[in-house]
């Protein structure tokens, strides 16, 4: 290859500029990426492609002068070797479909940053861009991870999970998505890696509601724990690996996203904890809470299988008006009265061994990269 050749930086679109597409815009742009913004609106594309910021969303973080911005379609998406999504997961499909034909006769990997599921139709992001792109799962990856957006813009360390049901994509994938401060993993469990960003968002509303109240950490601790077994029994019902909601798309992203005053989820459900209604929070909200629209449809995919969600049921209830917020907390830790065995993952109980071990799989992950166990391996 010659040094001209090493020097070709490939062409990368991110389809959405609020905080997390252009975050990740960052990302690539600074793992050697030239990377061009698709925005819907003229003023925001015009300020990341001149001014090199998106003060609205990311108040004072400099974008490298690798990222440009059009809000032309056509324009983003041309000569690119991967194209990400960071839009709403409910105007997802609309917004494929003027995709669609731009990226028809290209093989470039399809990359969902987004963690929702479709209200109509309760499929995750990945089922969706399959349908409306008519393109080979194989050629489709989905990101996670404890990915706050605020923080990764201002080049905190972190780590996320590219998955794909091809392992050539994700690894792919990975390794344009990264950098001195954001480390790739790779798996091929789509589904728990999709699910584990959705359900997350569920716990977090919860977390924040009965922070809103002012209840303290005994409790949202209690939430968090029992959280991971509700995310994880839904995610395997739907045919996730238990390992997955172990790793950073399940746990890491839950810790993050539950603790932290940066996650719109939390900031909403505190919000319903204040005593504001739904309709009063959805409009205080600068940003999309993917998990205030995901609630009703994973409760149904939780139904028809058989899993049971006593914490996001409760959650249904407040959003619905329903419950008062502050008679919540009693009812997110158990299902009854009737005393019951800690079961902690796959139907066992004993002395919460399991839930160590996913605490202590998250951290080696963080702090031994590939030493650690191949499944997750970057």
């Amino acid at each position: 290859m010659s040094r001209r050749q090493e020097g070709v930086r490939p062409r990368v679109a991110v389809i959405g500029a609020g905080s997390w597409g252009t975050t990740f815009g960052k990302v690539l742009a600074d793992g050697g990426a030239d990377v061009v913004m698709w925005a819907r609106r003229a003023e925001l594309a015009q300020e990341i492609h001149e001014g090199h910021r998106n003060s609205e969303y990311l108040p004072g973080v400099n974008l490298p002068r690798s990222m440009t911005a059009t809000t032309h379609l056509s324009e983003a998406l041309e000569g690119s070797t991967q194209v990400y999504l960071a839009i709403s997961s409910q105007a997802l499909r609309q917004n494929l479909k003027a995709v669609r034909p731009l990226v028809a006769q290209t093989g470039a990997p399809i990359v969902s940053l987004m963690k929702g599921v479709e209200k109509r139709s309760g499929l995750r992001m990945s089922q969706v861009i399959e349908q409306e792109l008519h393109c080979d799962p194989a050629r489709i990856a989905v990101a996670s991870g404890p990915n706050l957006a605020l923080e990764i813009a201002r080049e905190q360390p972190t780590a996320a999970v590219i998955s794909s049901s091809s392992r050539e994509t994700a690894e792919a994938v990975a390794l344009r998505a990264r950098n001195g401060y954001f480390r790739t993993f790779v798996n091929t469990d789509v589904v728990g890696t999709e699910f584990g960003g959705v359900l997350k968002n569920l716990i977090a509303v919860a977390i924040g509601i009965v922070d809103g109240v002012g209840y303290g950490e005994n409790t949202k601790a209690s939430i968090i724990t029992r959280g991971l077994v509700e995310m994880t029994d839904f995610a395997v019902a739907q045919g996730a690996e238990p390992e997955t909601l172990q790793g950073l798309a399940g746990l890491g992203d839950l810790i993050a996203t539950c603790q932290s005053p940066l996650s719109r989820n939390n900031t909403a459900g505190r919000l319903l904890g204040q005593g504001y209604s739904f309709q009063d929070v959805v409009k205080q909200m600068n940003q999309t809470a993917e998990g205030l629209a995901s609630v009703a449809p994973v409760l149904q995919l939780a139904r028809e299988a058989g899993v049971q969600m006593p914490i996001v049921e409760q959650v249904k209830m407040v959003l619905d008006g329903t419950m008062d917020p502050r008679d919540i907390a009693p009812h997110l830790t158990t299902d009854d009265d009737k005393p019951k065995g800690e079961r902690t993952q796959d139907g066992q109980g004993g002395s919460g061994g399991a839930l160590r071990r996913t605490f202590e799989r998250a951290l080696d992950q963080l702090r031994h990269g590939r030493r650690g166990p191949a499944r997750d391996r970057s």
